[in-house]
């Protein structure tokens, strides 16, 4: 009698039914990732690249629309032009004096001149002394995160126009 294979019938291998579970448990695996990763639920914040382009826009925006409409625009939590994941513009005066804000309305008319981050940084009149002294620059500070709620290192990047900053930044 010639030799017959141990497993003939891929239903009769015990070890194919634990082969197709793999097979099964990894697409399940692979489906769920990419599921997730399309749902932004590990999206990451915004880049450097991103702020710098927001700002640009920014600009043109308010030199195109006057600044009382780009303000308000700006300080819209709900306008997603103007606010992307982690990333937001604001505007102050070189004076230290907030026009818009696209985390937080309640800072806007208030002059924040001697605001300090945790480490007791005075950022605001370093933002002001530097938009007084170049035309962009980037700033290092912490702040609040508004996706995560947590004081984070925050990188600033500012164009000055007139007599304002605008500025968009990004956390590390």
């Amino acid at each position: 009698m010639p030799a017959q294979a141990q497993y003939p019938v891929l239903g009769d291998n015990p070890e194919a039914g634990a082969f197709k579970m793999n097979k099964a448990v990894k697409l399940w695996c692979v489906a769920s990732l990419a599921a997730v990763s399309m749902s932004g639920a590990w999206a990451s914040g915004a880049s450097k690249d991103e702020a710098v382009a927001m700002v640009k826009k920014g600009v043109a925006y308010v030199k195109s629309a006057g600044p009382e409409k780009a303000y308000a625009e700006f300080s819209d939590k709900a306008n997603t032009t103007w606010r992307d994941r982690d990333l937001y513009l604001v505007v102050y005066g070189l004076d230290g004096m907030v026009h818009a804000h696209g985390a937080n309305t309640k800072m806007i008319g208030k002059n924040l001149i001697d605001l300090k981050d945790i480490d007791g940084k005075l950022f605001v009149k370093e933002r002001v002394e530097l938009g007084k002294a170049k035309p962009s620059f980037w700033q290092d500070y912490k702040f609040t995160n508004p996706e995560s709620k947590k004081i984070e290192p925050k990188t600033m990047y500012c164009e000055r126009l007139e007599q304002t900053v605008v500025c968009g930044g990004v956390y590390k």
